[in-house]
Order: C-alpha cells, then structure tokens, then sequence
C-alpha cells in the first residue's frame, strides 16, 4: 500500500520541541546506544526516519516514542548533534496533541502563552465559584470546618469528583483514539481479544512502579519520576476519598495524615529535584526543556507548597488563613488537572503504560501470525 508523505511534517514537529533532524545520517549509534530498543520496536532511528521522510501515518500508528525514557544516552552518542533524544520527546508531545480529540493539547503544545492563560481563567473560575458559593450559603471566611464553613466539605468533595469524572471521560477517549491509532493502523497486526486479556495485568504493574524506566542505566531520573508519581496518586486519592479526615481538625488524624506528609515530602524533594536538575541542566534529559515542563514542575510545587501552608495555618488555629490558603491551593488544584491529566505532562502516565501493553500484544500477534505461516508452509517444503 502506498504511503503519504507530509513534506510539512517535520516543521510541525519542530513546534513541539524537535531538534534539527537534518542531521541525522542514521549511523544508528543511538539505537545500539539505548538499552530499551529490541525488535520489532527499534529506536530512535526508526522513528527519526519516518519523520525525516514525512511518514506522518507511520509515526502516528508507532509506539515506539513512548517506549522511549530518554535517559539522553542516544543524544550524547550521536557523532552528528541531532539530538534524538529530545525529538522523541517533541514526538511524544505531538502524538498527545494526536491523540487528543479537542485540539487542546495541539494548543498548549504550541504555545505556553496560551496555556498559561487558559490556566489562569480556571483558576480564577473556580476561585470565584467557591466566593459565591460561600456568598449564598452565608458561610464566613472565618470558619474552616462545619457549619458555615468558608470552603464546605460538601462543595469540595462535589467539586473534586465532578472534576474527576470528567478528566476521566476525556482521558478515556483520547486513549482509545491511542488504542485505534496504533493498533487498528495498516501497520500493526490484528490482536484477538483473549491477548488483551493475558496481558492486562501490565497496565497496573508499569503504571505503579515505572519499571521499564529503571531499566535505563541511570536510576535516580526513575526514582525522582517515581516519587513524583506515587506522591501525587496518593495525595489525590487521600482527597477524593479521605476528603473528611483531611479537612477535620485542628487535631491531626494520624491514620490519614501519615500518607499525606509522606506525600506532600516526596512532591515538594522530588519535585524540586528536577526542578534544579532543569536549571542546571544536570542530567542530558534537562538538557533542553520545553515551555510545558517548567509549567508542569513549577504548578505542581506550587501546589504542594500551598497544601503544606494551608495544613499548618489549619492545625495551628487561624482559620481566615486556612481558608485563604485553601482557596487558593484549588484554584491551583483545577488549573493544573485540568491541563496536565487529559492534555499535559500527567496524561503520559496513561500512554506509557498502554503503550507497553499494545506492544506486548503487538509482539504475541506477530509470534502467533510467523507461526501460523510456518505451520502452513511445512507441508509445501515436505512435498
């Protein structure tokens, strides 16, 4: 079957971070470089390839950038300076604009500018939706918990689950356009059901521990990445669930705070961990960062260090503060969700792991189709 090539493609990808991919020769000193690259799924250099020439549907249909951890090994071994590393990042970001039904993704991507205004009007939606709610109930800002509290546990618990329902929605359907594009494509092989259902159990596994990724020859970009992941999960499941424990008090509730200072700790290190690590540019993966990422790291503190400041002014009796620091620390809350689950950095936790599991089952079709084939070839090579 024909292929189409997008002369323009890539020129997009360099609006989503791509380095000069002219450069690129295909020596494939970065794929024998990289530790996470076996057949069938071969990069960067395959990747690299297929943007070179325009290949848009190939590189849409392909997994293999999301396979890819960027410990920056392949960008430090190229003899030309092409950077692969940081293009299958560009790559990642443009296949979440792909994936992504709405366009906002393609738009935050595209500019920061825009997503730092977007940003802003939810905040500050949400900020003014939480004022009239406490203007129509009567609610004083100098009560935090109870009746008439500024900042209801009602509202709130309302506020987080409707706001989870409909990032969870949006989430879904970007991902099965991912399961479309990548496993219904001319490219991949047809799977029977039952092969998903053998191989299920990788969704939980690599979402929770990121294995693949400690697989790189570095670890402390895994462990940061990790800590970062599973302090977030945790603090949002203490609040969509525990949402009572939490804003009871001033007394501390031990079986519920325990893990939320054990997360807000491993936000507030491993987020400024790589923080500084960008900074410095300390690591070849930081090397190079994007407008999105110092939104993503420098929001996510953000609402780390105002959680922390709210808990304290609650616990130690000043009511109008922690209401004050509340307010503020959701309007945060919901500019940052919104963003970064169904079009950000935070939809990536989504995409990694599916995307181990597409090609796990990828990879079982391809066995059983070269099986068949040899099984139906057997009696010709006999006669």
């Amino acid at each position: 079957m024909a292929m189409r090539a997008n002369p323009l493609l890539v020129e997009n990808l360099a609006r989503y971070g791509a380095g000069d991919v002219s450069k690129c020769y295909h020596c494939g000193n970065c794929t024998a470089t990289c530790h996470l690259s076996h057949e069938p799924f071969i990069f960067p250099r395959r990747a690299m390839r297929a943007l070179q020439m325009g290949l848009e549907g190939r590189l849409r249909s392909g997994l293999e950038p999301w396979l890819c951890y960027y410990c920056g090994e392949c960008s430090e071994q190229c003899p030309r300076g092409a950077d692969p590393g940081e293009t299958m990042m560009s790559m990642r970001r443009w296949l979440t604009a792909q994936y992504d039904f709405t366009g906002i993704a393609k738009l935050f991507y595209r500019s920061w500018k825009s997503q730092i205004v977007v940003m802003l009007a939810i905040a500050l939606l949400t900020g003014l939706g939480f004022v009239l709610n406490a203007l129509h109930t009567g609610a004083s800002l100098s009560v935090y918990d109870g009746a008439q509290a500024f900042m209801p546990e009602s509202a709130v618990h309302v506020f987080d689950w409707t706001m989870a329902f409909v990032l969870v929605v949006l989430l879904t359907v970007n991902c099965v356009r991912m399961w479309h594009f990548t496993m219904r494509s001319e490219h991949s092989v047809s799977a029977p059901i039952l092969e998903y259902l053998r191989q299920v159990a990788l969704l939980p596994f690599h979402f929770f521990t990121q294995r693949r990724y400690a697989q790189c020859t570095s670890k402390r970009p895994w462990a940061i990445h990790l800590v970062l992941m599973l302090s977030y999960v945790s603090m949002f499941a203490l609040v969509v669930f525990f949402l009572g424990d939490l804003q009871h008090g001033p007394e501390v509730r031990w079986r519920v705070h325990a893990l939320g200072y054990l997360a807000a700790i491993g936000l507030v290190t491993a987020g400024t961990l790589a923080f500084r690590s960008r900074l410095k540019h300390e690591a070849p993966h930081h090397k190079h960062s994007y407008g999105s990422d110092w939104i993503f790291l420098g929001t996510l503190l953000f609402l780390a260090v105002t959680g922390i400041v709210q808990h304290v002014l609650h616990r130690t009796g000043l009511p109008m503060a922690a209401n004050f620091a509340y307010l503020v620390h959701l309007m945060g809350v919901a500019s940052f969700e919104i963003t970064q689950v169904p079009f950000g950095k935070w939809s990536h936790l989504a995409y990694r792991p599916l995307a181990i599991y597409f090609a796990k089952i990828q990879q079982a079709a391809q066995a059983a189709t070269a099986t068949s084939i040899e099984k139906s070839m057997a009696p010709l090579r006999a006669s």
